[in-house]
C-alpha cells in the first residue's frame, strides 16, 4: 500500500504492505519494500532501497540507512519456514548494506539487537545472534549464527566471529580479528586466530570506571594471561578480588559468570 509522503512520511515509490504496522511518524525512503509482518516504532527513519521482511519488530528512533536487508530468512538449510523473528530495539544506527536475518527454530527463534548500537556498513548478523546495548560494529564485521555480544563491545573492521561464540561486555577486537573462542569481558584481542593483547582500560575510563574497578580489571588480566594459571585456577583467583576491590564486585561477578559458562570445547581467547 502506497501512502502520501505529506501524510505519513512514506515515499510514493515505497511498497509498504497494508498489514505492516508503522507509527505515523516513521519515514520510509524511495523504493523500499516492507512486508506484512513488520512493525516499526515512532521516530524511526528508513532509507531508500531497503527490504524489511519477515516477523521483524523495530523500535523507536532508529536510523536505518539505504540498501539494508532486514528480516530475511536465515542462511540455514534446516530452516523450513517457521515464524521466527528479528527484534531491533531503540536509537540504533544501521549504516548501508547490512544484513540481519531472523532467528531459527534450532535456538530461541529470535535474532535480537538492543539499544543505542552503532552498526557500520556491510555488517552481517546471522540467525539467533543476540546483541546488547551501546556496541560499535565497524565496517564488514561478520557474525555467524548464535553469537552473543555483550554491552559496550567494539568490533574492529573485518572482524569475523565463529558460530556460538560469546563476547563479554566491554571487550574489543582489532581490525581483521578472527574469533574462534569466547572473548571474556574487558579483553582486547587481535589476530587470526585472535589472541588477547590487553584489557580495554581506556574504554573503561571513558565510561566512568573508578580507579579501584580498573585495578580489579588489571588483576583479572594478570590472573587470566600473565601468571600461567589454568582457567580453573584463574577463576578462583578472580573470585577473590572483591575482598581487595569491593567497588568491583559486579565486575568480578560478571567475569566469573562468563567464565563459568564457557564451553570446554571452545575455551576463551588466551
Amino acid at each position: 500500500m502506497t501512502q502520501s509522503v505529506s501524510v505519513t512520511g512514506i515515499h510514493p515509490t515505497a511498497l509498504v504492505d497494508s498489514k505492516a504496522e508503522l507509527d505515523s511518524s516513521v519515514s520510509v525512503g524511495p523504493y523500499t519494500v516492507i512486508g506484512p509482518h513488520v512493525k516499526v516504532g515512532a521516530g524511526t527513519t528508513i532509507g531508500a532501497h531497503c527490504v524489511i521482511e519477515g516477523h521483524t519488530t523495530i523500535g523507536r528512533d532508529n536510523r536505518i540507512f539505504q540498501f539494508n536487508s532486514l528480516g530475511a530468512i536465515p542462511q540455514d538449510k534446516k530452516y523450513a519456514g517457521e515464524p521466527c523473528e528479528l527484534v531491533i530495539g531503540d536509537r540504533n544506527t544501521v549504516r548501508e548494506f547490512c544484513t540481519f536475518n531472523i532467528g531459527s527454530p534450532g535456538d530461541a527463534g529470535v535474532t535480537r539487537v538492543g539499544n543505542d548500537n552503532w552498526i557500520m556498513a556491510y555488517v552481517h548478523l546471522a540467525h539467533d545472534c543476540q546483541v546488547g546495548n551501546n556496541t560499535i560494529f565497524a565496517n564488514n564485521s561478520q557474525l555467524a549464527g548464535h553469537v552473543h555480544v555483550g554491552d559496550w563491545v567494539i568490533l574492529g573492521g573485518f572482524t569475523v566471529v565463529h558460530q556460538f561464540v560469546r563476547l563479554g561486555a566491554h571487550s574489543m577486537t582489532a581490525m581483521c580479528s578472527l574469533l574462534f573462542a569466547d572473548l571474556p569481558p574487558f579483553v582486547m584481542t587481535q589476530g587470526q586466530p585472535a589472541e588477547a593483547r590487553s584489557m580495554n582500560f581506556e574504554g573503561l575510563r571513558r565510561r566512568g570506571f573508578s580507579p579501584d574497578r580498573i585495578a580489579a580489571v588489571k588483576a583479572m588480566h594478570k590472573a587470566l594471561y600473565r601468571e600461567d594459571l589454568t582457567l580453573e585456577q584463574a577463576k578462583l583467583r578472580i573470585a577473590g578480588l572483591t575482598d581487595k576491590h569491593p567497588e568491583a564486585e559486579q565486575d568480578v561477578q560478571m567475569m566469573t559468570s562468563f567464565l563459568d559458562h564457557t564451553s570446554p570445547h571452545r575455551g576463551i581467547v588466551r
